[in-house]
């Protein structure tokens, strides 16, 4: 990578950057990415939105463009090309194609789209909600492009929403080794009709010392392989040799020296289940071992790693499209480097080391490049001794997830939590950290977190650079909410930029020191002090000098900073009530205040039975002109027509109540929807919105499925 590089996202392109004197961030990729969002289009932006559950929060960038039949982006080629890999998203249920077109003429080849990999719902992690809307599709061009030529996608019947185009030269097939075994010599079928199983376990077994050649071409395997050690599984690359199977590698020990490269892995994984190996490498590859130039998509995992693999590298792949990690060192993994690599759309941490069973320790991260994590960290360390993270690029994390998370968060046990020197250099963070749902707060774009236990590791974080965080560039946070001790953190050199609400939001008692941090359009205060439980302890910051931009202290901590410069404009007609804190004078049974907010119409809230009247309220998080309520009840005819009176009673501060709408009779009645709509007045301005039932005529008890509060009437 050159010695300097800009993060070039206004321009709509993806590159990694970090000043002279440091290395640069992220990885040294075969490609250059375009946003959809820079591109020409006769197609409706959408975005940006950092809403959970929203389309646009999971692109890059938090913009994309949606498409409807007829309609095009058309991208300017940055460099020069033959291939494109195009990530993009379809209603749930749909698969289609793109027309493709070059300097303005339709090619033969189109571009096949399909929901199918999309949608995950993972019911069993809290907070939780439908996501990983995207996938991604690639298309060799049959034809070499230049810099400045037009390449379109067009929508024919289906919609289509593109986030953003990687244009890739790609070289000629590489060559059959001297005295490799090709699988075609024991039987395998590259056309991918047959069953290539045993023909790769006969050329594994034959090869034992040397190479196995995976030939151009694609090959069936139906079963995962196993007793793989001491060879070589090699392709003429990831754009040729394409092996198609959902578990690749499963196997819980090898005595080593495996090294697979050169060619793409493809599964078949349309859901997320934990119990199943449905991972390209499920165990261990054994000592000293590799994986580089892999192409690793829809699986579950990519590489989950148990057991022995001291010394494993893993380097310049793709890892994509993943329904949980990208890839996950699960305890007792010792000198492991992983390093140059690119992960795009995990469905949990795009790369984790979890110290279960065993501490990972003397292990590393290194100038990765990670994007749109969907439902946890960029990069999560649990626990382990000496650990680095360094030089990685990590942008757009959703729900659940910062951009890089240091945690004692143990999960299962035995565990080992954090020790020796936890090393955090040169990482660029853009536009990460989020909301999390369940604890109805903000994730820091760098969290560390004494989730389980106090933080006795010496934390070391120098040379950050944080870009357009939502929310707050650095968290300091017990997250299991029993207030144990974050000590012995140093954060020195960091640049932050535009961040949403806070440079430093401390949460729980400890200490740090801040060296050289420079902080510019903070959206809201530089500091936000407020450690849970509150007679938990402090949290001491000590100034080491040269910290400039951030010395204003948040001075409510019974409130929430609400993002400020770092956040968006919103989108005028969303629903402001979506997802925010809601509570009542009472619920019946499961039926909680939230349901009412959860964006599913199915769930509801019921209030205490026989005990009117009973109020619902939420809070939008900031004051707003509300103009419009829209009150739902579950759709189904199961439902009987019933009237709710309702009185409708605002604040601006939570402790003084005005009424906004008088008390009235609202109908709700599943022939028309069960749903009723309220108009407030044009003077309406509240944070806090509550809903007062004093009569229902179908059940002794306030319901709602649904509460919806627009800005437009």
């Amino acid at each position: 990578m050159p010695a300097v590089m800009v993060v070039a996202l206004s321009a709509g392109l993806l590159t990694a950057t970090a000043p002279t004197a440091h290395a640069a961030a992220g990885a040294t990729l075969p490609f250059t990415s375009v946003e959809a969002e820079s591109a020409t289009t006769t197609g409706t932006k959408i975005g940006p939105d950092y809403t959970q559950g929203s389309l646009a929060s999971e692109a890059s960038g938090r913009q994309a463009v949606r498409l409807s039949a007829g309609q095009r982006v058309e991208f300017t080629v940055p460099r020069a090309a033959n291939a494109v890999n195009l990530s993009y998203s379809v209603p749930d249920g749909q698969s289609g194609s793109l027309d493709v077109y070059v300097n303005g003429t339709k090619i033969a080849k189109t571009l096949p789209v399909t929901s199918k990999y999309s949608y995950i719902d993972t019911s069993w992690i809290p907070g939780a909600k439908t996501h990983h809307f995207f996938d991604d599709a690639r298309l060799l061009l049959g034809q070499d492009v230049q810099q400045g030529d037009k390449v379109a996608f067009q929508a024919t019947g289906t919609q289509v929403t593109v986030d953003v185009a990687d244009f890739e030269q790609v070289g000629q097939a590489a060559g059959q080794p001297a005295g490799s075994v090709s699988v075609t010599s024991k039987g395998a079928d590259p056309s991918g009709n047959g069953d290539s199983t045993q023909a790769f376990r006969d050329a594994i077994a034959a090869a034992q010392g040397g190479v196995v050649w995976i030939p151009p071409g694609d090959y069936k395997l139906t079963s995962s392989l196993s007793g793989v050690q001491n060879v070589t599984l090699q392709g003429a690359g990831s754009w040729y040799s394409v092996v198609h199977t959902s578990r690749f590698i499963d196997q819980s020990s090898s005595s080593g020296g495996v090294h697979i490269k050169d060619f793409a892995v493809m599964g078949e994984v349309t859901e997320r289940v934990d119990s199943n190996p449905d991972n390209f490498v499920n165990g261990a590859l054994g000592p000293n071992s590799s994986v580089s130039g892999m192409w690793i998509q829809h699986m579950k995992v990519g590489l989950w790693l148990m057991g022995n693999n001291d010394n494993l590298v893993v380097e310049n792949s793709r890892i994509l499209d993943t329904t949980a990690d990208g890839l996950n060192l699960n305890g007792n993994a010792h000198g492991v480097r992983v390093r140059g690599n690119f992960l795009r759309n995990q469905g949990d941490d795009s790369l984790a080391m979890w110290s279960l069973n065993g501490a990972d320790s003397n292990s590393s991260f290194e100038n990765n490049t990670i994007s749109q994590p969907n439902l946890a960290n960029g990069i999560a360390i649990y626990g382990g001794t000496d650990i680095a993270v360094k030089n990685n690029l990590v942008s757009d994390t959703n729900a659940l997830g910062s951009g890089i998370a240091i945690s004692n968060q143990k999960f299962l046990d035995p565990f080992s939590p954090l020790a020796g020197t936890i090393t955090v250099d040169g990482n660029t963070l853009v536009r990460a950290g989020a909301m999390n749902p369940n604890w109805n707060h903000p994730m820091g774009a760098l969290r560390v977190d004494s989730y389980d236990s106090a933080i006795n590791a010496t934390v070391n974080i120098t040379n950050t650079t944080i870009t357009d965080s939502p929310y707050s560039a650095f968290e300091f946070v017990s997250g299991g909410g029993q207030g144990y001790p974050v000590r012995n953190v140093t954060v020195d050199g960091a640049t932050v930029r535009n961040t949403g609400t806070v440079v430093v939001q401390a949460e729980a008692q400890g200490a740090a020191t801040f060296r050289n941090v420079s902080a510019t359009a903070v959206g809201v205060a530089g500091v936000y002090n407020c450690p849970y439980p509150a007679s938990s302890g402090t949290f001491t910051l000590t100034d080491g000098g040269g910290n400039s931009g951030w010395s204003s202290t948040w001075s409510d901590c019974s409130t929430w900073p609400q993002p400020g410069q770092g956040n968006p404009d919103p989108d005028p007609g969303r629903n402001l009530a979506k997802g925010r804190p809601a509570t009542a004078t009472g619920s019946q049974d499961v039926y909680t205040p939230g349901k009412a907010v959860d964006g599913d119409a199915n769930s509801y809230w019921e209030s205490t039975n026989n005990a009117f009247p009973q109020s619902w309220t939420v809070d939008l998080g900031s004051s707003y002109a509300v103009r419009r309520l829209v009150l739902k009840l579950p759709p189904s005819s199961a439902w009987g027509a019933r009237t709710q009176t309702i009185t409708v009673l605002g604040s601006t501060d939570g402790s003084s109540y005005a009424t906004v709408v008088g008390s009235a009779g609202y109908r709700f009645d599943p022939a028309s929807g069960n749903t009723a709509t309220v108009a407030l007045p044009a003077s309406t301005n509240l944070r806090y919105l509550r809903l007062s039932v004093s009569a229902n005529t179908g059940w002794p008890a306030g319901q709602f499925s649904e509460v919806e509060a627009y800005l437009t009437s």
